[in-house]
């Protein structure tokens, strides 16, 4: 499964049942990512990450810097020191 970018609904998408989501507000040069959401029949295999990594991808790609305000995000960027750079 690849993460779809929904501007218009500010999240990325995973096709689950129901739908995963990383849900995101845009605040001038920066995104707020406030919450991440996996049904828990998918959780464990690593689709939280999926969604972290595509909105980090392209809040690089837009030159935004990241307010982590998903606890889920903000443990993703502890794992991960090669996107702290983005943060706010």
């Amino acid at each position: 499964m690849t993460p779809q970018h929904e501007p218009e609904h500010q999240r990325f998408t995973l096709p689950t049942t129901p739908v995963s989501v990383l849900d995101y507000q845009l605040d001038g040069g920066r995104v707020v990512f406030g919450h991440t959401g996996v049904p828990s029949a998918y959780q464990g295999r690593g689709l939280a990450a999926q969604l972290v990594e595509a909105g980090l991808q392209w809040a690089r790609d837009e030159g935004l810097k990241v307010v982590p305000a998903c606890s889920y995000v903000q443990t993703y960027l502890q794992r991960h020191p090669e996107w702290q750079h983005l943060v706010a």
